[in-house]
């Protein structure tokens, strides 16, 4: 079967995506969702580019998916996503020993606490850096090898701050806004060329990002824990299910997967009734501090 076809219309309709054989590459895959997408694409008999900036936590991810998948090609390279630089260099060595490259899964990400007046420019930028340009980056530069495999699929990891901007997360929601605005634009330009886009907005995931998120130097450290505190109560999905319904998605060719309640229920409140979702995730957050 072909992977793609034009059905009556013009609409290019994709074949599902085939894992077996391909070679994904996974930025963040050192921990939380992007680890579980790794083991959930070995199991599915994909080779594996794994980047991370946390050596030793990516060697673990590695090793154990060698360890459990020994005929699968398992690399990784070690990237700062917030240095322009050397997201370049990494790239550019992906394209050239990963021809055969047939899935991207632009998942890295980090969070920054705090009111726009609570952060400093830097601090900002870093977040977009990682969060955003980097995306663009790795996605430019592996472009032409994902359309020259039709069948090919990107995957962006936008998030709950994607679909709503609370107080306190100007940075975080700005770049993932962007993220899912990348990303929606993606996907009506790469449809004719047999590539498929699927946008992911992962909502509290048990992972440690809440624990990992910088905080701004204008926050005041009690504050800053307390944010912490509330932000970690909504985390409750096992990143090995969240990962399981990405791949879901990827292979049924969605275009957009919320992954949990969490996402879900702000994503239905922003459409019939933005402006609520404050309130609702306020309350939400006290009923489990309860």
């Amino acid at each position: 079967m072909s992977e793609h076809a034009s059905p009556p219309g013009g609409r290019v309709r994709l074949a599902p995506y085939r894992f077996a054989g391909g070679t994904a590459v996974v930025t963040g895959a050192a921990g939380g969702i992007g680890a579980a997408l790794a083991h959930g694409l070995a199991r599915r008999g994909s080779s594996l580019v794994l980047l991370d900036r946390d050596a030793d936590g990516l060697a673990a991810v590695a090793q154990a998916v060698r360890t459990a998948h020994p005929a699968l090609a398992v690399t990784t390279h070690g990237v700062d996503l917030a240095d322009a630089a050397d997201t370049r260099r990494v790239a550019d060595a992906v394209v050239a020993a990963h021809p055969e490259t047939t899935l991207l899964v632009n998942n890295a990400g980090i969070a920054l606490a705090g009111r726009f007046d609570q952060v400093t420019l830097e601090e900002f930028e870093e977040v977009v850096a990682v969060n955003f340009s980097a995306v663009v980056r790795l996605t430019h530069a592996l472009l032409p090898t994902l359309k020259a495999h039709p069948g090919a699929h990107l995957v962006n990891v936008s998030s709950l701050f994607g679909l709503i901007a609370p107080a306190g997360q100007a940075a975080y929601a700005s770049s993932k806004f962007a993220v899912r605005g990348f990303t929606e634009a993606l996907r009506s330009e790469l449809a004719a060329d047999g590539v498929g886009v699927t946008s992911v907005h992962p909502g509290g995931i048990r992972t440690r990002i809440a624990e990992n998120a910088r905080v701004g130097s204008g926050v005041p450290a009690e504050e800053a824990e307390r944010g912490k505190r509330d932000f970690a109560r909504l985390l409750t999905m096992d990143p090995a299910k969240a990962a399981e319904v990405v791949l879901t998605a990827v292979e049924r060719r969605r275009p957009r997967q919320l992954v949990g309640w969490s996402a879900v229920v702000p994503d239905l409140l922003a459409r019939v009734a933005p402006g609520s979702h404050g309130r609702v995730l306020a309350a939400l957050t006290r009923r489990r501090r309860g």
